[in-house]
């Protein structure tokens, strides 16, 4: 670990499991924090067990895990739970993605840990939220990323959506999120000497990545429509092309000078260049 790294001497309690929480410790501990992983007795977590393996564990495992400690420790054992209370007093950051409530029926929620760490920067990683109509309420990225109309706008046939092709709610809703909450509360941290509670929503997160969609919508009254919008499929400026060589082509000429280029490389009919007027007859 080297001296200047920005986070050397952080020390990182990380409850996590599966994607959005451990990439979040991966990059804290890439930044020279002391990440300390709870896990199950026995089993571990769960991604140590997918596949495809690499020696013992799952290679997702490994990579998101590298570069961490590990402590197996049973949350529902009074006895072993007390093993916590150390490390729970020196700790910087405590990172978690249970379901609201949890980690407080475990006397480890926010509370009970400021009571005797006033200056600890709690992260809860959750799928809705600490409030609302679906505080508890289980999903996975797909929910999510269905939940807060992402589907909507995929580049698939309006009547089937297509599968996104990355976990766009773990990471973008997630990991990124409490990242920068994380770096920004230690910041303030060193300012104020109080400590806080981040409430990560991972489907809140998303539509930051769909402002073009809702400024459009709330703003014109013209909801986009998928495959329908300049982004989406709709506009041959920004779209996937078969290639003469049975492989395809991703090409966006979205500014005038650059549309112009394109149209003088494929020889494009004069008629055709106005993909506004008629957006369908272009991409034809």
């Amino acid at each position: 670990m080297s001296a200047k790294q920005p986070l050397n001497g952080t020390k990182v309690l990380d409850f996590s499991t599966l994607l959005p929480g451990p990439l979040a410790g991966l990059m804290l501990a890439e930044a020279g924090a002391e990440v300390l992983k709870i896990e199950r007795p026995g089993s571990g977590e769960d991604m140590r067990h997918y596949t495809p393996k690499w020696g013992r564990d799952a290679v997702g495992f490994h990579l998101l895990n590298r570069g961490k400690k590990s402590l197996a420790i049973n949350l529902k054992d009074r006895q072993q739970l007390s093993l916590l209370e150390p490390l729970l007093r020196e700790a910087d950051v405590i990172l978690e993605q249970f379901r609201p409530g949890v980690m407080d029926r475990l006397g480890l929620g926010y509370n009970a840990v400021k009571a005797i760490n006033p200056k600890i920067i709690y992260c809860s990683v959750t799928g809705y939220g600490q409030t609302g109509p679906k505080v508890d309420v289980a999903g996975h990225d797909l929910n999510y990323v269905g939940d807060a109309g992402l589907l909507a706008l995929s580049m698939g046939d309006p009547a089937n959506p297509s599968l996104p092709p990355v976990l766009a709610a773990d990471l973008a809703g997630g990991t990124y999120p409490a990242v920068v909450n994380i770096l920004m509360a230690l910041l303030a941290r060193e300012k104020t000497g109080e400590g806080t509670h981040l409430d990560i929503s991972m489907t809140d997160n998303l539509f930051m990545l769909m402002a073009w969609a809702l400024g459009q919508g709330m703003l014109m009254g013209d909801w986009p429509k998928s495959s329908g919008e300049r982004l989406t499929g709709g506009s041959a400026r920004y779209h996937i092309y078969p290639t003469s060589d049975g492989r395809h082509v991703a090409a966006a000429p979205l500014e005038d000078r650059f549309w112009a280029v394109f149209c003088d490389l494929i020889a494009l009919p004069e008629g055709l260049r106005n993909d506004d007027a008629n957006p369908e007859a272009t991409l034809e």
